[in-house]
Formats: C-alpha cells, sequence, structure tokens
C-alpha cells in the first residue's frame, strides 16, 4: 500500500478540525433577530388596531349618550310651573240676595158685604191705624140690632128672677112659702143671669163684626197692592186679599251662604249690595241673623241681611248682589284653574319637585270662579304647580320645566332659573 503524501495528510485533519467559534455564532443567532422582528410588527399592529378601535367607538358611544340624553330630554313633557297666591285674612265673597220688606203683610177682610169705599191706592204711604176702606154689611148691621134686643130681655128676665129669688128667700124665713119653691126661683135667677152673660157676647161678637167693617192699616207702610173696588163683593171666607202692605223702611236680603263660608257668616259680619240700576253704588247692611242649620239640598246656610231703605230707593222683591267682608278660618293658597285635575282619585294638581320630577297631591277647594280656585288644604306656598297639566301626567314622570316664553322642546338655559308665573285672582281685592 502506498503512503499518503504530506499534502493529503494536511488535507484530512484540515477537514477533521472543527470549525472557527465565530461560524458557529452567527450561524446561531440568524433565528432569534427573525422572531423579534415579528414580535415587534406584531406589537405595530396591535396598537394601529386599538387605536383604529378607539377612534371609532368612542364618538360613537359619545353619538349614542348624546342621543339618549336628548331623547330622553324630548320625552319629557314641557310644562309651566306657578307658585300659589297666599290668600289674604279677609276676603269678599259675592252671592246673589233677594230683598224682601222688613213687614210684608196681606189684608184680608173679616165680615161680608160689599165695598163702599177705599182711600188709598197703591204706592201710598199709611200709617198705623188710618182708615183704608169701608165695607158695607147690613145683615151684621141687623144681627148686632137683634143681639142687642135679645140681651135686653135677657138682662129683664134675670132682673125679674133676681127679684123673685129674693122675695121667697125672705118669706122662706117666716115659714110662708115652701122650700121647693123657694128652689125654683133662686135656680131661675142663676139660668137668666147666664142667658144674659151669652147675649153679651153674642153683643160683643157682632160689635167687632161691624168693626171690621172699616178696614185699617196695621202699621206704617205703603200699600204694594189693591185687589179690590168700589161694589167689590166681600166674602170674609174667600180667602181674598183687600190690600198688600210692606214696611220697607228696612229690608231683610236672603242669601244662601255655600256650607263652605258658613263658619264665617255670623251676626255683624258688614255686607254691601250692588244693584245693575245703581251702578257704583254699595249700599251698606250687616248680618243680623242666621238659621243656624245647612239646607241638605243645597248645601248653604240662610242668612239675613238688614239695609237701611229710609231713603226708599231700594224696592222689596229686587233682586242684589251681596259682598260679604268674611275672615278666612285658615289661610288659603289661589292657583289658576287650569291646574286642577279631575279624575277618579278625586281632585288633584300636578307638583315639580326636585326640579324635573312630577307628583300629583290631592287638594280640597272652597270658592272657584271659573278662572282662580281657593285651594284650602292640599298646598304649601313653596309648591310649583303645573299649569295646565297634560293629561297623561302620571305621579313620579319626569318633566321639563320651561319658560312662558321659551320654545317647547328647547331645554331652558341651566343659568337661568324657571319662570314662575304668580297667578292673582282678577276682581279679588286680596
Amino acid at each position: 500500500m502506498s503512503q499518503p503524501s504530506p499534502s493529503e495528510n494536511q488535507d484530512q485533519q484540515a477537514s477533521q478540525k472543527p470549525s472557527p467559534a465565530f461560524h458557529v455564532e452567527v450561524h446561531d443567532d440568524k433565528p432569534p433577530i427573525s422572531g423579534r422582528k415579528a414580535i415587534v410588527w406584531v406589537v405595530v399592529l396591535l396598537v394601529i388596531a386599538v387605536v383604529l378601535a378607539i377612534t371609532g367607538i368612542i364618538p360613537r358611544l359619545s353619538a349614542r349618550t348624546t342621543l339618549q340624553r336628548q331623547t330622553d330630554a324630548l320625552a319629557a313633557p314641557d310644562v309651566q310651573v306657578a307658585t300659589p297666591v297666599l290668600g289674604q285674612p279677609s276676603q269678599e265673597v259675592v252671592l246673589p240676595g233677594n230683598m224682601d220688606a222688613y213687614t210684608d203683610s196681606p189684608i184680608y177682610a173679616r165680615t161680608s158685604g160689599y165695598l163702599k169705599q177705599w182711600f188709598f191706592d197703591i204706592g201710598a204711604s199709611v200709617k198705623k191705624g188710618q182708615l183704608l176702606a169701608i165695607i158695607e154689611s147690613p145683615e151684621v148691621d141687623q144681627q148686632l140690632a137683634q143681639a142687642k134686643a135679645d140681651l135686653a130681655t135677657a138682662q129683664a128676665n134675670a132682673g125679674n128672677a133676681k127679684v123673685q129669688s129674693s122675695r121667697y128667700q125672705d118669706l122662706l124665713k117666716d115659714n110662708a112659702v115652701s122650700k121647693q119653691d123657694t128652689d125654683n126661683f133662686t135656680t131661675q135667677e142663676a139660668s137668666t143671669g147666664t142667658q144674659v152673660k151669652s147675649a153679651l157676647a153674642n153683643v160683643q161678637r157682632l160689635e167687632q163684626l161691624v168693626g171690621f167693617e172699616k178696614v185699617y192699616a196695621p202699621f206704617d207702610g205703603t200699600l204694594t197692592a189693591r185687589d179690590v173696588d168700589t161694589g167689590t163683593l166681600i166674602d170674609a171666607g174667600a180667602n181674598k186679599e183687600l190690600f198688600h202692605m210692606a214696611n220697607e223702611r228696612v229690608l231683610r236680603v236672603y242669601v244662601n251662604v255655600p256650607q263652605v263660608y258658613s263658619q264665617a257668616s255670623v251676626p255683624g259680619v258688614n255686607a254691601d249690595l250692588t244693584l245693575d240700576e245703581y251702578p257704583g253704588v254699595r249700599f251698606t247692611g250687616k248680618i243680623v241673623r242666621t238659621s243656624k242649620a245647612i239646607d241638605p239640598a243645597s248645601r248653604t246656610l240662610l242668612v239675613e241681611v238688614d239695609v237701611d231703605n229710609r231713603e226708599g230707593k231700594l224696592f222689596p222683591g229686587a233682586y242684589a248682589q251681596v259682598h260679604f267682608k268674611l275672615k278666612n278660618a285658615q289661610p288659603s293658597m289661589i292657583i289658576s284653574v287650569p291646574a286642577l285635575i279631575f279624575r277618579s282619585e278625586g281632585l288633584q294638581v300636578g307638583i315639580v319637585q326636585n326640579g324635573d320630577t312630577a307628583k300629583l297631591v290631592p287638594i280640597t277647594i272652597g270658592r272657584d270662579d271659573g278662572k282662580v280656585a281657593e285651594v284650602v288644604s292640599g298646598l304649601q306656598p313653596q309648591d310649583e304647580v303645573i299649569q295646565s297639566p297634560p293629561d297623561s301626567l302620571i305621579d313620579g314622570e319626569k318633566v321639563h320645566v320651561v319658560q312662558p316664553n321659551q320654545t317647547a322642546g328647547q331645554p331652558a338655559p341651566a343659568q337661568n332659573p324657571p319662570a314662575v308665573a304668580n297667578t292673582k285672582p282678577q276682581g279679588e281685592s286680596r
């Protein structure tokens, strides 16, 4: 076998020697450098995705929140509020009244006959005891003459019976007459005396009937009616008026006061009268008495007001407006009638709490003139009452308070408080 050459040995040794160290290191570092770049790219892509997501989602969320807020704001009904007006300690209540004469009386006949003469016509002022008319009744006159004759006969018989009784009583003492005869004449004396009294009573009755032939005024006043004329047949049992008299110097005005004002309508309270025929003029009166009972049909108290009418400007039977100056038994508040809510639960009003929440509260009202109502219980002076509430308003519902001059649906500026429109009743002297 041939021996390898030295150069071949060197080549074999060189091939069997390990590679240099730097070659191994370069070959081992290439894969880590490529993985790091991939991680960097992934992070960059994730950041870009997050940025894109944030820039797309946040505006949508903001828009959705804004839309929800606007939807809630538009869904809440727009309302206006007003605080109630505190009522005064006294108030003027106007009620209709009927005027009657202080004394009003029809005059009838107490005897039958024909009207011979009358002396006063309607509208005449007469004094008590003045002769108004004369009735001619010859039958009654004849009856009186007959009764007087009967009285004279009875008196004569009674006188004779008395003499006989006295005579027999004297003779009885001497036993000149019998006891029986004496008793008979004594009894006759007693009976004839009774007949005299009966005849006298009949004469007095007929004298009174004859006296009724003259009709006199029973009090000072004015003749308001004359229903007979000369020659009229008068029948005492026909219940037909001869005259009608009224004393109108003082007038009684009767007023039906609602139950809510009954406790304040007491004697001594001033009341003024106004009439259409006297514009701008008030006649002063005063409550003098009440019925002290509520009429169950009308739930009112009958009140009498007396008015001085010595000047004769007022007429009985006229219609008047009576202005009472009544003191409020308890403080009241005035609200506009459109704020009232009529439902099955009873009379209610809506108030705003916490600036945006509606609350329905039951109330009790007093006087209601069609424009404003007097609330006697259920409200506080600081309550914000909803004016003209919607029919769909419920308790706890969110509402949007607007100013009177603000466009509906537009939220009020935060710096301006809600406007409060105080409602004051017209025509009230509060």
